[in-house]
């Protein structure tokens, strides 16, 4: 997206994330009905805290949104890149990609 990577089903510490873009530094999580369960929301937390303290981002979408809303979502993705690149730049890796 925007010229950067994702991987999918990525481990990082002891966890496995939906997405990570190591360029970003941003991992990207689908949060479906089960993250509505208190248990399941702390664990999300503590795993947030954790990849936090290690410099990785987190954006949380919801997995219905994902579905009926891809226009939004994906709008949601493109500002936080575009926030990112305000305040660090872009890398000259990534602008190769955008012009290809």
């Amino acid at each position: 997206m925007m010229g950067y990577d994702f991987d999918r089903q990525r481990a990082i510490l002891n966890f496995i994330v939906d997405f990570y873009s190591k360029d970003l530094n941003l991992v990207i999580e689908v949060d479906g009905i089960t993250h509505q369960d208190d248990i399941v929301f702390l664990k999300d937390e503590i795993r947030d805290d954790d990849l936090k303290k290690i410099g990785i981002s987190i954006l949380r979408l919801n997995a219905l949104d994902i579905v009926k809303k891809k226009k939004y979502v994906l709008q949601i993705i493109e500002n936080w890149i575009f926030e990112f690149e305000d305040k660090y730049g872009v890398n000259q890796k990534v602008l190769k990609r955008r012009l290809k």
